[in-house]
């Protein structure tokens, strides 16, 4: 399959009580390749979330293109996990996934990738009646049961606490390995993205450009936290120009 590729050449803002445009992305590029899981780590206020906003197709008012090389840009199908669940509170787990999969998907798939996160027992649960992270992992859920190419990914564990997030991760790994697709994932977190990503981009400051794209090799089950802090040391002597992120 041919790479997405995103190649944002700007994109401002004006403000509301004056007429100062604000720059927030500039001359921003880069490739996915197949069923690659690649993280974006940035400041705070650089446009991360911005920059996911534009792929998903919730914001096209920027200069620059978003489409697959060498294929109709139409044929780009995303779904999106944002900071917050942002589940309906009168429909059940399963109504939840129902109403954003459509026809896309059978019943025995979406309970398929609920028993793959955990939730096998609360698909008829409000989301009242669920942890924080019970409804994260439905937010998950619920990206999977769409279909599209790539899964964005807005800092979806933030605010858990340490053991439920790596719980999350390790069923958000498990989960897309059994239906890989393009992952584009946003943290502050650069032991999470160490831990999950097959590459990583860093950004710049506004206007955020790319200005490091590390790629981890190292499987998995070996990313130990020794390994970890290798790697940064590594990293911070070939590109000491992102030494702030490490």
């Amino acid at each position: 399959m041919h790479p997405i590729v995103v190649d944002i050449k700007k994109k401002n803002f004006t403000s509301n009580s004056s007429d100062r445009i604000f720059t927030a992305i500039e001359n921003l590029k880069f490739e996915l390749l197949e069923n690659e899981f690649t993280c974006i780590i940035g400041p705070s206020g650089c446009g991360k979330t911005t920059l996911l906003n534009a792929i998903a197709g919730l914001d096209n008012d920027f200069d620059g293109s978003i489409n697959i090389k060498k294929t109709n840009p139409s044929e780009l199908h995303s779904s999106y996990v944002f900071q917050t669940p942002r589940l309906l509170p009168w429909r059940t787990v399963m109504e939840n996934i129902q109403l954003a999969a459509g026809d896309n998907h059978s019943v025995p798939f979406i309970i398929n990738t609920l028993q793959h996160l955990g939730l096998g027992n609360n698909m008829n649960s409000y989301p009242h009646h669920l942890s924080l992270g019970m409804q994260r992992r439905v937010a998950i859920a619920r990206a999977f049961s769409v279909q599209s190419r790539l899964l964005l990914m807005d800092e979806p564990f933030v605010s858990l606490d340490p053991s439920t997030a790596k719980k999350a991760r390790e069923l958000l790994l498990n989960l897309w390995r059994e239906q890989p697709r393009n992952i584009l994932f946003v943290t502050h977190d650069l032991n999470e993205a160490f831990e999950l990503a097959d590459r990583i981009l860093f950004l710049s400051d506004s206007p955020s450009h790319v200005i490091a794209d590390v790629q981890i090799t190292s499987p998995r089950p070996e990313r130990t936290p020794q390994f970890l802090d290798n790697f940064k040391n590594q990293l911070s002597i070939k590109q000491p120009h992102i030494h702030q992120f490490l």
